[in-house]
């Protein structure tokens, strides 16, 4: 079935928004597409990684360009429901009406960003859980209608507490943001500075009363067309995969709720959609790949995963360099060995090193011998850093 033109002009539009950001944030092509997909199927995305991965700011950027109402916040374990969700309206108060002012708060934001999104207390989280799960805020004795149309959250960790772990299970996307490889560096800084130019212009007019224009490059109400038209995406020739995929998962200790089971339906639906088509294909069972409960179960359930999205000829997860490419790393500090000679600059090329290990434990994890040879050429520095000291 063709799609509307007003249908197939809207999901362009959304790629060229998807590829401005791309091109703004570097090594963040995955968090992108995951948010346009989180946000056409009206679910959640959890961003896992430490502070300083440029969260906050892709989802600023992303909530500008579609026009959308923002609200973004850091929790502490020291937050305060009304610093989310509004004050108590004193007014209505004194005249025996329990009523929270959400003007320009939480419960009318289309798209919420939460840092630190497990730091909250659990007054708001039992809040938050009835907002994304049934997008309505009990105002005093009213069912007020939220707008949201995702909630993205941000944490160094999953947590581990079993009532987090049902907050968290409503995340239906999860994705570990690790910081910018050393060979993207360069990327990083000029586009990175660009921005900065961009924050400093805004800040100027700040001072002056002033509000920094950015054109939407997409509009909410076509974004509501969109989703209104996941309905329409014929499902069934996908749905023997996706069983398939569902019992390898769990075989491989991967827990599948069975709500997650159903909200993985809706992703695959948007996924289709966004490839401008009305029939699943296994292609569209790409973002499976970030539908894993623990960050531990990364690797398995893209195990599981992608060989099915690459024999249907869908996009390369591209996880990791090749063990040559690091073992050729591992070869040029070998060599750069004998100009560090101070313990500065012993310093400097340990963490190079450390960083090579770290990438080795996380993307080559089974691979013994390059894991050897890293710790080898560690240990060996360190034994010469100490005799330097």
């Amino acid at each position: 079935m063709p799609w509307p033109k007003s249908t197939l002009e809207t999901i362009q539009r959304l790629n060229f928004l998807k590829q401005t950001l791309k091109d703004q944030f570097v090594d963040r092509e995955t968090a992108v597409d995951l948010l346009a997909l989180a946000t056409v199927c009206h679910e959640h995305l959890l961003l896992i990684g430490s502070p300083g991965t440029a969260k906050t700011q892709l989802v600023t950027h992303y909530t500008q360009m579609i026009d959308a109402r923002g609200f973004h916040y850091l929790l502490t374990r020291f937050t305060e429901p009304s610093e989310l969700f509004g004050p108590l309206d004193l007014e209505k108060f004194q005249e025996g009406t329990y009523h929270i002012q959400t003007e320009n708060m939480l419960p009318e934001a289309q798209v919420v960003f939460l840092d630190e999104v497990f730091q909250g207390s659990s007054a708001i989280l039992n809040t938050l859980l009835t907002l994304v799960n049934e997008r309505i805020f009990y105002n005093g004795a009213d069912r007020q209608r939220s707008p949201l149309l995702t909630m993205v959250g941000a944490s160094n960790l999953l947590p581990d507490d079993p009532w987090l772990e049902a907050f968290a299970d409503r995340f239906a996307l999860r994705l570990h943001l690790p910081p910018v490889v050393d060979e993207h560096l360069d990327n990083l800084i000029s586009q990175g500075w660009q921005l900065e130019l961009q924050q400093i212009e805004a800040d100027q007019l700040a001072t002056q009363g002033q509000a920094m224009h950015q054109c939407a490059t997409i509009k909410i109400n076509a974004l509501l067309e969109l989703h209104g038209r996941l309905a329409e995406i014929e499902l069934n020739p996908i749905q023997p995969i996706y069983a398939t995929i569902v019992r390898e998962l769990r075989a491989e200790g991967i827990g599948l709720s069975d709500r997650r089971v159903i909200k993985g339906l809706k992703l695959i639906a948007g996924a289709t959609l966004l490839r401008q088509a009305s029939v699943a294909e296994a292609q569209d069972l790409w973002p499976l790949n970030y539908f894993w409960s623990r960050l531990e179960e990364a690797e398995a359930a893209q195990n599981v995963i992608q060989p099915f999205v690459a024999e249907g000829g869908g996009p390369s997860l591209n996880l990791a360099r090749p063990a040559a490419d690091i073992m050729a790393d591992i070869s040029v500090l070998e060599e750069q060995e004998n100009s560090v000679r101070s313990d500065v600059a012993l310093g400097a090329h340990l963490m190079a090193l450390n960083r090579l290990r770290q990438e080795i434990l996380r993307e080559h994890r089974d691979n013994q011998s390059l894991r050897q040879r890293i710790e080898n050429v560690i240990q060996h520095n360190l034994a010469r850093l100490e005799s330097i000291q």
